[in-house]
């Protein structure tokens, strides 16, 4: 590959910053001095890296941090500064560094995300309440349902992890030799991998903090990803089916949606539109769509839906938050659809009312 044909790879390999400027009052541009880490004393593991932790939305704000320092693999003493999870289901490796050449960051994520590539859910809730009760967190006796939670639309508890792990670099600077790196995989491979700039400002008594995306450029990054799940669309198609549904009613059309979701939204339409809820029970089956009396919600939802039908093992696997009542009594639809998902909505179809239902296959961008 020739860096040639990448101009902007130069920039960001010379460590060449965007100035910035206070305005006078009088018209004129007072340039604000850059710093550097090592100058202020900011030291990259307890001071940026904690910061990092606590604000990971600087870098992409669909991220969960699920370990610090992680480095359970056999054999192999390096740590990944900091482990997260999107909620796609994709693990996400983030190297951070204060220097402003980047040093070998790229081949050492590299190395760290086919290490944690394999990892399973179970796994991942084991990591992150290690890392919830390291942190002192409240939460830690929580991990599985939190991270359901985060992961909802991925599928909850049934989520497949992606082996395709994602990469934010964080560094002062790059050079070229890792931002020529970087494109290379990216542009030829298919792999997402960031690079994220770090420059610290002193104005006066405060050390202020400028954080840019520069690879991808912003600006190309959502032609980047579509191609990207256009490719892994292709690549999964005899793996797990993730396909989103579109579901039409008399009042249009809902956007692409997750099977459980989907399954969801024809019940409620039907139900709203007058179908009642023991003839859907009949079409869904009786043990996906369970009803309890009173008009319940919350936590007295729960506990009466749990004392009605001891077979639950999982609430979270059923929506709780969104039952449907009907003359004093409240039906709850479960989450678990898989491979029933198109039957089940074919079936439903057979309870509405006029043809202003349907559905079909959607791609969500």
């Amino acid at each position: 590959m020739d860096p040639a044909d990448y101009p902007d790879v130069a920039a960001v390999g010379n460590n060449e910053m965007v100035a910035l400027f206070e305005l006078m009052t009088a018209g004129d541009l007072k340039p604000i001095p850059t710093t550097t880490f090592v100058a202020q004393q900011v030291l990259e593991r307890s001071d940026l890296q904690r910061a990092l932790r606590s604000h990971i939305e600087v870098l992409d704000d669909g991220l969960l941090v699920v370990a610090e320092e992680f480095g359970e693999f056999a054999d192999v003493r390096r740590r990944i500064d900091l482990l997260c999870v999107d909620r796609h289901g994709q693990l996400v490796v983030v190297e951070l560094k204060r220097t402003v050449d980047g040093g070998h960051m790229e081949l050492q994520a590299l190395r760290y995300a086919a290490m944690v590539s394999t990892m399973t859910f179970d796994q991942l809730v084991d990591t992150y309440e290690r890392h919830l009760r390291r942190i002192a967190s409240e939460d830690a006796s929580n991990a599985r349902a939190r991270l359901a939670e985060f992961l909802e639309e991925a599928g909850a508890e049934d989520t497949h992890i992606d082996r395709r792990v994602r990469i934010i670099l964080v560094s002062a600077g790059f050079d070229t030799q890792i931002t020529t790196t970087v494109l290379w995989l990216n542009e030829l491979y298919g792999l997402d991998i960031r690079c994220v700039r770090l420059t610290p400002y002193r104005v006066d008594d405060r050390l202020l903090l400028d954080v840019q995306q520069v690879i991808p450029l912003p600006e190309a990054e959502e032609l980047m990803v579509r191609l990207r799940r256009k490719e892994s669309a292709a690549r999964a198609a005899d793996g797990p089916d993730w396909t989103p549904y579109v579901i039409r009613t008399p009042a249009g059309s809902s956007e692409p949606l997750r099977k459980r979701r989907a399954v969801l939204a024809m019940v409620c339409a039907l139900h709203e539109s007058g179908v009642r809820a023991a003839e859907i029970q009949s079409v869904v089956s009786a043990s996906r769509f369970l009803s309890v009396e009173g008009v319940l919600e919350g936590d007295e939802l729960e506990e009466v839906l749990l004392d009605a039908h001891p077979q639950i093992s999982e609430p979270r696997r059923w929506f709780l938050d969104e039952p449907i009542h009907e003359e004093g009594t409240t039906w709850v639809l479960t989450k678990m659809w898989g491979t029933n998902t198109v039957p089940t909505l074919d079936a439903l179809l057979e309870l509405a009312p006029n043809d202003g239902y349907g559905y079909q296959a959607g791609v969500s961008d």
